[in-house]
């Protein structure tokens, strides 16, 4: 069974269950304590060819996970420098996600080190190694260490080619705002 069917199926169950969870009614007690949630978890394959430890949600809750440096040797960025810093991980990833990379907040605030592509998207289909283009927008070189959590990865789901597809039209259907943007509605 390849991956979507599994998926799939994961889903039909989930529906099942709400449907049932409908079914009762809201003013009797019912025992919940069966029902596993976990069971429902998409799962993501990765390898990890680093020395760092595995990439994990450190609390309930978490949307990322962070991404570590995988360098043998210190990197030292300048002002407005920007490099590609590996991280030994590669992901096989569902279908219908993405991994985006993300600054880590308190890098950007302390230090003013970010991605510059932000959110740098890895596409389900590539195998490769995950990079990370960390860019140093302080005033101050910022030397990233082997090991260091140098970003985030959250795993979105995303309407892709496996749902969406792109019709040529000659004319779009109009709105209210119609090509109004880049501050079109004002500062306040």
């Amino acid at each position: 069974m390849d991956n979507l069917d599994k998926q799939m199926n994961e889903l039909n169950e989930l529906k099942n269950l709400m449907e049932q969870l409908e079914s009762f009614n809201t003013n009797e007690d019912f025992d919940v304590s069966n029902i596993n949630v976990g069971d429902f978890k998409i799962q993501t394959s990765f390898t990890n060819n680093s020395n760092n430890t595995d990439p994990e949600y450190a609390k309930v809750g978490d949307s990322g996970f962070d991404l570590r440096a995988f360098i043998s040797e210190p990197i030292t960025l300048k002002p407005l420098e920007r490099k590609l810093v590996p991280t030994g991980l590669r992901f096989e990833l569902p279908s219908n996600t993405e991994l985006q990379v993300r600054p880590r907040s308190g890098m950007a605030l302390k230090y003013g080190i970010s991605v510059l592509n932000t959110p740098g998207t890895v596409d389900e289909g590539y195998r490769g190694e995950v990079g990370v283009i960390a860019v140093n927008l302080s005033n101050e070189d910022y030397t990233i260490q082997p090991g260091e959590r140098i970003a985030q990865g959250v795993i979105m789901n995303v309407v892709g080619q496996g749902i969406s597809k792109l019709v040529k039209v000659n004319n779009l259907s109009e709105t209210e705002r119609g090509d109004g943007g880049f501050g079109s509605t004002g500062k306040q």
